[in-house]
């Protein structure tokens, strides 16, 4: 070896040297500027859950005991409740997916002033209490409500509909609490897509209806996986729609949290179900980054 390729190899070597030393400082500077936000949400968000979570380790005498999660198990009536929990959520997430994805594939086939317009719509909920809304879906959907006082006039009935005080109620509200969460991550991946692609599988022979199914529809779906989520997820903690609208028949896992802390003053019962909601809520996260990665659903 030469003196110059001696040279050039240790210069090579302190240039990579001074390369990581810059990689460590730069890290070091960004874990400095960030750990104020960290810190807050150790404090504000970390240290409560841990708080609670050790709470469901203890009975009612203050001893260590895997009593409150045992009895999730075995009293039928917390099944009953994780029951009524899943099949509100899941129907509230298909029915908006059978109204959101039409909506969203609809608005991207319009011009761009067009849809923007028609999204404020979509957007408009969002600026409403959920409380208000719930109350107006009260007023709407009861015995002598507007929906039943009309289809009566009309003679499409003769006695009114049982929609509010009930499941169907509560799933009514909660779709139209819960198909923004849907619309928006949808539209947004729809937009994505490139529709000269549509119309060159329809150049080279494929039907209309065979372009969207073999070209559009998988190119959607990471918008329409990351609504699912969302709107899924966050129907399995609801509390005051199905509250409001349920009438006290429709107990889903938020309500039975609360009336197990006001009623019963039992924070070790209610904890475990805050903590087995919590780990629902982490394994359908889980899932759906183990099948699909969270990047490809909330970085379009």
């Amino acid at each position: 070896m030469s003196i110059a390729e001696a040279k050039a190899g240790v210069e090579t070597l302190k240039n990579a040297n001074t390369l990581k030393s810059e990689e460590r400082r730069e890290s070091l500077t960004f874990l400095g500027l960030s750990m104020p936000a960290v810190l807050v949400v150790l404090i504000v968000v970390f240290l409560p859950v841990f708080w609670l979570s050790s709470l469901s380790f203890y009975n009612a005498a203050g001893e260590l005991s895997l009593e409150n999660y045992a009895r999730i198990f075995e009293s039928a009536l917390y099944r009953r409740t994780f029951v009524v929990t899943f099949q509100i959520s899941i129907a509230v997430t298909v029915f908006c997916v059978l109204l959101g994805y039409p909506l969203c594939y609809w608005l991207t086939r319009l011009p761009d002033r067009t849809a923007a317009i028609l999204m404020v719509f979509v957007l408009v909920p969002f600026w409403t209490s959920v409380l208000v809304r719930t109350y107006a879906w009260l007023v709407l959907l009861q015995r002598n409500g507007v929906i039943n006082s009309t289809l009566m006039k009309l003679g499409v009935i003769q006695e009114p509909l049982q929609l509010a005080h009930n499941l169907t109620g509560s799933i009514i509200g909660m779709i139209h609490i819960m198909l923004p969460f849907l619309v928006l991550p949808l539209y947004a991946t729809m937009r994505s897509v490139d529709t000269d692609l549509v119309r060159a599988a329809v150049g080279l022979g494929s039907s209309p209806r065979g372009a969207f199914w073999r070209v559009f529809f998988p190119m959607s779906l990471p918008g329409l996986f990351a609504g699912i989520v969302l709107v899924f997820i966050l129907s399995l903690g609801f509390f005051v729609t199905p509250a409001l609208l349920g009438g006290g028949r429709v107990q889903m896992l938020a309500q039975r949290i609360e009336s197990t802390i006001t009623v019963y003053s039992n924070w070790g019962a209610a904890s475990a179900l805050g903590v087995v909601l919590l780990l629902m809520a982490l394994a359908m996260i889980w899932l759906m980054n183990r099948v699909f990665g969270l990047d490809k659903l909330f970085m379009r």
